[in-house]
Order: C-alpha cells, then sequence, then structure tokens
C-alpha cells in the first residue's frame, strides 16, 4: 500500500475514485481523498446499500450498508481528469463478498474454470454513438453531414471526429489498455473501437474504464456519448461482440485450450471448443436477458434482412465458420459471441456465458452441424426445417428464458437473479404500458 501511495502521490494524484458497476451495468462510486487509500483497500468505501439498484438491500440493520472495497491492481491514474486516479471495487456487505455484486458474480464464475485449471480470455468490441441532443428531433447524430446510407468505414466522417477519438484512444492507452483499431460503423453516428484480449475479469474492467472515458470525452467535445442499443429506427444497432478463448498455464507455457496441440491432456483442442460452444447455443434464450437486458436490445436482434447489408445481429441460434450472421462465429482457437449488445452488463454478460460453456463441457453437448449459409437470406420455414431455433424476440420472452435455466441462474446467484428479474419485468410492463408517438399517428383519428 505504501509503494501504491508513493506511486499515485507522484503522479500528482490527490483523489482516489471508488467505482463499482451496478446490476445496470452503470459505473457508480465516489470520491476519496488520497489519504483514504489504505481504508478503501482494507475495509472499502461505505453506500447505502437500498441505494444501489439490484442489490435488494434493507434500509436498515447492518445488512443496508454496501462496501466498495478497493482493488489495488486495478488504481489508473485518469488523463481526462488530471489529479484522479480510478479504483475497481468488489462489493461486500457485513464483511463477506456481497453475493449480488456483478464482479463477484464474475469471480465466482472465473472460479469454476479455475477448477480445472483453465481461464478464459476475452476480447470485447463496443459499438457506441456519438449524438447531439435536438428540440425537435430528440437526438441527432453530433455530426450533422454524417447521413450517408452505408457510411461503414467512412473516411470523410471519420477524420471529422479526429480529434475526439484520438483524446480517447491517447487516454485509454495511457490507462494501459491496447487499442487495436477504430473505425467508423454501419449507421449514422456510430463507431466502435476494438481492445486487445485479456483475462475476463480484467476486460469488464476495462470495458468500464472505457465508458467513464468515453462519456466524459464526448461531453467535453459538445457530444453524447451513447450505448443505446438502438437510437434510430432505420439505422443499425451498436453490439458489443466478444471474442473468446479459454487457456492453461501461463507465460511461455500458457497453451489455447481451444486448439490442438501435440500431447495435449484431455479434454481440450477444437472438440473443446465445441462442447463450449454447444453450451452456448443450449443456453441462448436465458443468455439473451444477459446479454440484450433492455426492452429496446429486441429492435436489434430482429429476423429480416440486415439494414446495412453488411454486418449484422443475430436473430438465429446457430453457428459457423466464418460466419457474421449466427450466434456465434468460429474462428482459429477461438469464437465471437455476437449476441450482446452495448447496454450489456460486462460481468453478468461473462459469467453467464462462462456457465453455458462449462455446462456444455460437462454434458458433452455436441452442437448442431456448422451453418455456412448466409441465414438472413433464408426463409423461416427453411431455418425451421434445419432445426435452427430463434432468440427471443423481446425482453419477456428472454426473461422466461432465463427464470426457466437453472444453470445460468445459479451461476447469477439467486439474490442477483431475483433482482434482475424483478427490475427487468418492471422495465418490460412500463414500456408495454407507454404510448408511443407512432400509435398516435396510427390510432388517434382513425376510429
Amino acid at each position: 500500500m505504501k509503494d501504491l501511495l508513493q506511486q499515485l502521490r507522484s503522479a500528482q494524484v490527490h483523489t482516489l475514485l471508488a467505482q463499482f458497476t451496478d446490476i445496470h451495468g452503470v459505473a457508480k462510486g465516489k470520491y476519496l481523498p488520497i489519504e483514504q487509500l489504505d481504508q478503501l483497500l482494507t475495509e472499502g468505501a461505505g453506500f447505502s446499500g437500498p441505494s444501489i439498484a439490484g442489490t435488494g438491500l434493507p434500509r436498515t440493520g447492518p445488512r443496508s450498508e454496501y462496501w466498495g472495497r478497493g482493488i489495488a491492481s486495478t488504481a489508473q491514474v485518469l488523463p481526462w481528469m488530471p489529479g484522479y486516479a480510478r479504483i475497481v471495487c468488489d462489493g461486500y456487505v457485513a464483511g463477506e463478498p456481497f453475493d449480488a455484486c456483478p464482479r463477484q458474480v464474475l469471480r465466482r464464475a472465473e472460479a469454476q474454470l479455475a477448477k480445472q485449471g483453465w481461464y478464459l480470455r476475452t476480447g470485447i468490441e463496443p459499438e457506441f454513438f456519438l449524438l447531439r441532443r435536438d428540440a425537435q428531433a430528440g437526438y441527432l447524430p453530433f455530426d450533422a453531414r454524417d447521413g450517408l446510407d452505408k457510411p461503414s468505414y467512412d473516411l470523410k466522417t471519420l477524420p471529422r471526429q479526429a480529434g475526439l477519438l484520438r483524446e480517447l484512444h491517447k487516454a485509454l492507452a495511457s490507462s494501459g489498455l491496447e487499442v487495436l483499431q477504430i473505425d467508423h460503423e454501419d449507421a449514422q453516428g456510430q463507431y466502435e473501437l476494438n481492445f486487445g484480449h485479456d483475462l475476463a475479469l480484467r476486460s469488464a474492467d476495462h470495458l468500464m474504464l472505457f465508458k467513464l472515458a468515453a462519456q466524459a470525452i464526448a461531453e467535453q467535445h459538445g457530444a453524447v456519448f451513447s450505448m443505446m442499443p438502438k437510437p434510430f429506427a432505420n439505422q443499425p444497432g451498436s453490439g458489443m461482440h466478444f471474442h473468446v478463448s479459454m487457456w492453461r498455464g501461463e507465460g511461455e507455457e500458457a497453451q489455447c485450450m481451444f486448439e490442438d496441440h501435440p500431447g495435449q491432456p484431455a479434454p481440450g483442442g477444437a472438440a473443446l471448443m465445441q462442447h463450449f460452444i454447444a453450451g452456448v447455443l443450449a443456453h441462448a434464450g436465458a443468455l439473451c436477458a444477459l446479454a440484450a437486458p433492455t426492452v429496446n436490445s429486441y429492435k436489434r436482434l430482429v429476423v429480416g434482412e440486415s439494414l446495412s447489408g453488411t454486418s449484422w445481429a443475430p436473430a438465429y441460434v446457430a453457428h459457423g465458420p466464418n460466419n457474421r450472421t449466427a450466434l456465434v462465429r468460429t474462428l482459429k482457437g477461438r469464437f465471437e459471441w455476437r449476441l450482446p449488445d452495448a447496454s450489456a452488463n460486462p460481468y453478468l454478460a461473462t459469467a453467464g456465458l462462462i456457465a453455458a460453456g462449462l455446462d456444455g463441457i460437462q454434458r458433452r453437448l455436441a452442437p448442431p452441424p456448422a451453418c455456412q449459409d448466409d441465414l438472413f437470406e433464408l426463409s423461416l420455414p427453411a431455418l425451421r426445417q434445419r432445426g435452427i431455433a430463434l432468440l427471443p424476440q423481446s425482453l419477456d420472452q428472454a426473461l422466461d428464458a432465463l427464470e426457466a435455466d437453472a444453470v445460468i441462474g445459479a451461476a447469477l446467484g439467486e439474490e442477483l437473479r431475483a433482482q434482475f428479474l424483478r427490475l427487468k419485468r418492471a422495465e418490460a410492463l412500463a414500456h408495454a404500458r407507454h404510448v408511443s408517438d407512432w400509435e398516435l399517428r396510427q390510432y388517434a383519428e382513425r376510429y
């Protein structure tokens, strides 16, 4: 602690940002003077438990206090906030790890992998919008000239945001994140930033750091940073694809368990990846609730032709080699899980993914035949004939699948599962009761 304190002081840090993530995947926390570093790393920073979404904690008594206990290895100076350093916190209640803390949920999932001597590496690819507020339209692309029908990889629009994007890149690189690439995505005002692969828990921490940086830097440039899955009905939505591989060993001895190696201990290799993928497909409905957790998510996961014609959100429970129309795109030594959207809580989505994959391995499930066809060109009868199921087409359907799935439910833990279902059922009901402008235009004077 003394070494860390000295490092932070030498970086001119005066304030610590104690940050945790709530059930919705939103960063929460408070500021502490740097003199409180020892307290933060040992006992933690105290928060009113019932004030945090999804804790289910009481308003009185010893379990009403939520403690965010800092993890020293996550301490990171924030380049966009001179004098501040973020420290990621795990949730504790009454001196014990809090079951309904999303980061603790992922820790438990990783512990199940560790029993086999395995660990997961993920590369998360967040897509996002840069928007501006408009009195009439609500929100529009931040760049008023960003109006191409097919703006993917556009090098006329991208340079106009070079200053903001370069500042974001520098901030993340200075924070220890490996930024691989940034591009203009399929929708007007939409961008994607890719990170290097890392241990699953660290990747989720990195994603939260990215959100903090992007929100702050966009605001400094007068823009609104948005990870809403589908802000525009006539434009593609934002995904957050996961590239997934499983490993054993460290350093030069590290070995990818999804690749075949001479003398590799069983189970391992491509067959192990097939079992893992089979588990992901078998639990796709329940995973949908975690990876696509808002009513807006299901404006993205729709059956039919892609709006852009170049990149698609999956609607079908299938896998295939380099097939971007399938739920799982298989590659050498890894697979891309294309279900998650930009609103997903990275800790819960990853924990659910691990639980599903381990179930596939433990039961030695075999996935259905690999699909090499463009699934968006097949009719629904043709898909049914091949036994290819649809993903849930509403949040309610996904929540029904989660409620019925014992494996994913156990991974979440009873308290978090109950709170997640309660909050998301309320969200779906509020959406169902809302009267939209479309309904008014269609029906107000028709009858």
